[in-house]
């Protein structure tokens, strides 16, 4: 008889129920097969390792950019709560306080002028009022020359010189000094002392008083009072005192570019 027909088909090894090897196609056996393949299941599994320095890198970025934000978030309402203060609050004006019998302007040099500044604001001032002074004994002087046949264009024409050179003198030069000197800005320095040359320039010009551009005897010049001198002494005698106030005038104005802040 044949050996295979001697064969157990009880055997284990034939046996397709049996607990040994599975059978190429079983179930059992494909689930090995893609164990051993991908590796699960042995003790040569892979691992992978995740740095806990970036971790925490993380981590801290992520809490730094939380306080950035919510700092940010405290500046915007303390900012906003500063405007809001500062759109509550009625912010005076600078009171007219000069001159004091008829407040008509702001001026308090020693409390709001730096005091290393003061000399040059106290000299612009002089120099402001020796204008006011020189423009009003002008039309003094020009109404005493009227009076004694003189004309009464040169009067009005004084009285204009009078009239707009204060103020302007005030507005273009004194005035933007006075704030360069209280908020230090350069443009209000640059517009003086373009305005204190044109002022420095007509001051000269009056006390020569050329029969130019003015009306002769309009102003007390030096070359305007020697032509109403010969006429009337005492029509002279007020034109060299308006000379001599322009020539103080001129020399204060150049004192005043010389001082150092």
């Amino acid at each position: 008889m044949n050996q295979n027909d001697n064969q157990n088909p009880f055997d284990e090894q034939s046996n397709p129920f049996s607990k040994g090897d599975a059978a190429p196609g079983s179930k059992s056996r494909i689930q090995k097969m893609v164990a051993n393949t991908l590796g699960f299941g042995q003790k040569q599994d892979a691992t992978v390792d995740i740095p806990l320095e970036s971790v925490n890198d993380s981590k801290n970025k992520g809490n730094e950019l939380s306080n950035w934000e919510s700092d940010l978030e405290r500046r915007e309402k303390d900012v906003k709560r500063r405007e809001e203060a500062v759109a509550g609050v009625d912010i005076p004006r600078d009171k007219r306080n000069w001159p004091p019998f008829f407040p008509i302007i702001h001026h308090d040099i020693s409390n709001e002028i730096p005091v290393h500044a003061q000399k040059l604001q106290y000299s612009a001032f002089a120099s402001w009022l020796g204008i006011v002074l020189c423009l009003a004994f002008n039309v003094v002087a020009v109404t005493v020359c009227w009076t004694n046949g003189g004309g009464v264009k040169i009067f009005l024409l004084a009285t204009l010189y009078a009239l707009l050179g204060v103020p302007l003198s005030y507005v273009l030069w004194y005035r933007p000094l006075y704030r360069a000197m209280r908020t230090d800005s350069a443009m209000n320095f640059t517009w003086f002392f373009l305005f204190y040359l044109l002022h420095l320039v007509f001051c000269i010009f009056a006390a020569i008083a050329p029969p130019i551009v003015f009306q002769g005897k309009s102003l007390t010049g030096i070359l305007a009072a020697v032509d109403v001198f010969s006429d009337h002494m005492i029509v002279g005698i007020f034109y060299l005192v308006g000379f001599g106030l322009f020539c103080l005038e001129s020399l204060l104005s150049f004192w005043v570019l010389q001082v150092r802040v």
